[in-house]
């Protein structure tokens, strides 16, 4: 592990320069996902680096959780502070880069190729496979055989779509395939073309390691008894609903090991969109495992009401801010909000006690002060949930005014 940490660290050396030089506060407020040409100059001369040098690691700077912008200004993330210390964070801030080596590295038709950009994403989903039998072959793989499995995998997912295959789509794989194995490379992934040998490929130990770490998560969940590598998000999350907060994540990363995130975290907050609040809290947690990556997904849908408690109370914790004190940016309505929503999902999935006890954490800090307000937040569970803690609560007066607060919820009269 240190070895790889320090293979990780030289790597992304640059960018962990870059992000500290950020993350001081020079001349890096109002800052976008590009940087502007005057910050570029400035950090070139201060860094002794070329412009194309200070653009590409920052790129990677983000994408490895080093730099995070934060109403436009560049702050170091949590990663660069653990950077020194925490081998574990290195490690996972270079595969963060592994997994985003299609943005690290975008594809620029050249030669008048102009594949479509749909052909383009089947190249990316299909690239975990070529990584896959590079790293079962131990050692050089030749190119032409990667090449053979690409035009396999390609035309198994317009199958399964029910879509014809693309048109001309032998003459653009083999730049693509070149492009998919050219930025793999300079995310440090493969070896540098042996000029002797330039028909093959092969793994670096970063490479070899990553893959492996992937290819175990996905043997772990397809063998053991938890493994829903191949279900819907929401099946997943189901399953997770049971299971500790240490099997659970192994049973996130796995599912998420299996498919490109991009479209994983699409799958997670649509499905936290749904009725089951159960689910959505897990859909949370799941992204929580999938950190800096699902930052730009979370952060755009803070304006959803259902969503807004969870994803600002993520996006805290992301920041690094305490969970105990990340409920005070939320406003009075919206704590009382995600209140009735975390005891739909005690009331659906747990015991009346629990139900009970979830009573201690409500703002108000106490139940008549919480049933004046919580009538008022428009939660659509919100009868159910009075009902549900009137039948399982132990103080019949308590329990009266309970069922009291759910009728008029329910007639209309709060």
């Amino acid at each position: 592990m240190p070895e790889l940490a320090h293979l990780a660290r030289t790597e992304l050396a640059l960018a962990a320069r870059l992000a500290r030089w950020a993350g001081g506060g020079r001349g890096t407020a109002a800052l976008t996902g590009i940087l502007p040409d005057p910050t570029v100059e400035r950090a070139a001369e201060e860094l002794g680096l070329s412009p194309g040098q200070i653009r590409a690691s920052w790129d990677r700077a983000r994408l490895t959780g080093l730099i995070e912008l934060h109403g436009g200004t560049a702050r170091p993330g949590w990663r660069l502070r653990a950077w020194d210390d925490d081998d574990t964070a290195v490690l996972r801030g270079w595969v963060a880069l592994f997994d985003a080596w299609s943005l690290a590295h975008p594809f620029l038709p050249g030669r008048a190729i102009g594949p479509d950009p749909a052909l383009v994403a089947e190249v990316v989903e299909a690239a975990p496979q070529l990584m896959s039998l590079l790293h079962l072959s131990n050692g050089p793989v030749p190119i032409d055989a990667l090449l053979d499995l690409l035009r396999q995998r390609v035309a198994e997912l317009r199958t399964e779509r029910h879509e014809p295959p693309a048109e001309g789509m032998s003459d653009p794989l083999p730049a693509l395939l070149d492009w998919t194995l050219d930025a793999a490379a300079r995310v440090g992934a493969l070896r540098p073309r042996d000029p002797q040998r330039p028909d093959e490929v092969a793994l670096t130990a970063l490479g070899s390691w990553a893959v492996w770490v992937k290819l175990e998560q996905i043997c772990v969940a397809a063998q053991g008894p938890e493994g829903h590598m191949e279900q819907s998000a929401a099946t997943m999350l189901r399953a997770c609903a049971g299971l500790s907060p240490g099997p659970a994540r192994a049973e996130y990363r796995a599912w998420l090991a299996a498919r490109p995130v991009g479209p994983a975290v699409a799958e997670l907050l649509e499905t936290a969109r749904g009725d089951d609040a159960l689910l959505r809290g897990l859909a949370f947690e799941a992204l929580r495992v999938v950190g800096d990556v699902a930052e730009p997904a979370v952060r755009a849908v803070v304006d959803e009401p259902g969503l807004r408690p969870y994803a600002v109370l993520w996006l805290a914790e992301l920041d690094g801010g305490d969970p105990d004190a990340a409920t005070e940016l939320l406003t009075r309505e919206e704590a009382t909000w995600l209140w009735v929503d975390t005891a739909a999902a005690v009331a659906d999935h747990g015991e009346g006690q629990l139900l009970v006890s979830h009573l201690e954490s409500a703002v108000q800090g106490s139940v008549r002060g919480l049933l004046e307000e919580v009538r008022g937040v428009g939660h659509p569970r919100t009868v159910q949930v009075l009902v549900a803690l009137a039948a399982a609560h132990p103080d019949p007066a308590l329990a009266k005014q309970m069922r009291r607060a759910a009728f008029q919820v329910h007639t209309g009269e709060a």
